[in-house]
Parts: C-alpha cells; structure tokens; sequence
C-alpha cells in the first residue's frame, strides 16, 4: 500500500466554507456548467487516509488487502481498497460487505471496518470474506452522496456504469469465481436527505422530489425478488439489541411499504442498487439514523456490526 506522508500534508481546510446554494435554473435539469458550479461548492472535511486507509494497514496480518482501482480525478489520494479472507477455502460460503457507497453515511464506512477489526475473525471457520469498506472516498471526505459528476453510485451499479466508483465493484467482481451467499450494503438514513440531498436532487434533474418522514431508528431494505423474510427479521432482532429499531408511519417507511418489522424491500436490480451487483441469496441494506436524540457515532458503528453479526448467525443456524 502507498504511503500517505504526502495526503498528512496537505491543507484540508484550504476551501473556505461557504453554505452550499442550489446551482442552476429552476423547472430546467442541470447542465456540465450547473455541475462544475455544485462542484466548486464542495470542499474537503475529513481524511480519507487517516480514517479509513490507515486503518486498513492494521488488518493486513489477518486479511489480504487489495487494490481494486482507483478514482481516475485523484488516483493517488483515492486508490479503492478491499480486504479479502487470507486463508481462503473453496468450500466456504462467500460474504460481501460493502460501505460507504454514500460517502456520506460514516458508519457504513466504520461498521465494516470495525467489524474486520472485532468481529470476522469469530465468523471466520463458516465463512469467506470481501469487504469493500469506502468505495465512494470523495464522498467520504466531501460528505457527500454524489460523486464529483453528481452522480449517485448507489443508481449506478450496471456494467459500464457512469459512476466509476460502482464500475469499479462491478468489474472487481466479475474477476472472482465466486458465488457469493449474502451481501450486506451499509448505509445511513440522515435528515440531510431531506435538508440537502433530496432538494439537490430535485434541482438537478428538474423533477419535483418529495419530503418523506426520516424514520426514527435502524431499519433494512430487502430485494423484492430476494426478499429473504427469516433473514431480514434476524438482523432486525440482533440490531434491536444495540439501538431502537424504526417505527412505520401509517405502514411505511420513507415512503415504502413495510414489509415486516423495520423491514422494505426495493426492486434493487431495476434502480441499479448496491445489492444488485450479485446472485446472492441473501442481500439486505442497512440503513442508521446517525441524528437521532438516541444515537451517538458509537451506536451507529456497533447497529452495523450487530446487523452483519446477526444476519451471519442467521446463516450458519440455517447450514
């Protein structure tokens, strides 16, 4: 892996932060110009280097870490790392678990980290391991959902995909000969989704977005044509243990029927999500309410471990 002497040296507060203003004409979608003025709005708050990659140098004894790209507007600030079982056997089932799709949302980031660091070594006699742990850097370092085009990764997961953070999974992933079991996605639900993001949207594509009510609490989406009941209720019951699970409003969440108990199911192959991009029988996505009056960082990052941890159990009580 490189060093990031280079990365600890640079001035990461030389933007001056200036509040974010929606760019373009109203009723008409963006242009490249309304894109390069969103852009330059955008500005650096925290290190992709210190915060995921050094942490990644301290599991290189129990993992094997690979480099799997890197984004072509910054190569040598935002190479893409996974870490991949050591030890791996033919005859064990495959995980992938993957963060930080939305850069912004930190504990996807850090749950799969902290569940390389605390938790994969107890799964690790049933199961193989790919973890994906940051694959939108600029996002993580920006705080964004979008990708420096505006792009969002997370509509983007198809083959030749315009978001090279998600063609990167994808091409990474055609390499193996691997089918893998399950797939967990981590992600948060925020209220700038609504402050920020959704309006951001609504500007760029010129389409009336609406408010949806930001539930209070964790919450999964499963795939319509992989809905896995027993499999979703598992990782509802472990996260529980952990952090208050979201209620339904008149039966939905964020404007999706409820499936079951903190449970939604997306049709995730036609939006081009994250837990499309494999056969897996088993994919769920997680989603953290990070502004909760009852969350703290801490019990974002240990709902995605506990989530990862309780749908792996689920799994091997079912072998």
């Amino acid at each position: 892996m490189p060093s990031y002497g280079k990365l600890h040296q640079l001035n990461f507060w030389t933007n001056q932060f200036m509040p974010e203003t929606l760019t373009g004409t109203p009723g008409k979608p963006w242009d490249q110009n309304d894109k390069a003025a969103w852009l330059a709005q955008q500005w650096v708050k925290r290190a992709y280097g210190d915060e995921v990659v050094a942490k990644l140098e301290h599991l290189q004894e129990r993992f094997v870490i690979e480099q799997y790209g890197a984004l072509s507007y910054a190569p040598e600030r935002y190479p893409l790392y996974l870490l991949k079982t050591r030890q791996w056997h033919a005859a064990k089932p495959a995980i992938l678990v993957t963060g930080g799709v939305h850069g912004y949302e930190t504990s996807g980031v850090q749950g799969a980290i902290r569940f390389a660091q605390t938790q994969a070594q107890h799964f690790a006699e049933q199961f193989n391991f790919v973890i994906m742990p940051c694959i939108s850097p600029w996002g993580y370092e920006t705080i964004n959902r979008w990708n420096p085009l505006a792009i969002d990764p997370n509509r983007a997961f198809v083959r030749d995909s315009p978001a090279e953070e998600a063609d990167a999974v994808v091409r990474y992933l055609e390499t193996l000969p691997v089918t893998f079991l399950a797939h967990f996605d981590l992600h948060e639900t925020t209220d700038s989704d609504n402050a920020e993001f959704r309006p951001a949207l609504a500007a760029r594509d010129a389409v009336v977005q609406d408010q949806w009510d930001i539930p209070d609490g964790f919450y999964t989406v499963g795939d319509t044509a992989r809905p896995a009941f027993d499999f979703q209720a598992a990782i509802i019951r472990s996260v529980a243990k952990v952090t208050h699970i979201a209620p339904a409003t008149d039966g939905m969440i964020i404007g999706e029927t409820l499936q079951q108990h903190g449970v939604i199911d997306y049709d995730v192959g036609a939006l081009g999500l994250a837990t499309g991009v494999t056969s897996a029988r088993f994919v769920t996505t997680t989603e953290v309410y990070p502004d909760s009056p009852r969350a703290t960082p801490e019990f974002c990052i240990a709902a995605q471990v506990a989530a990862i941890t309780g749908g792996l159990t689920y799994l091997i009580n079912q072998s």
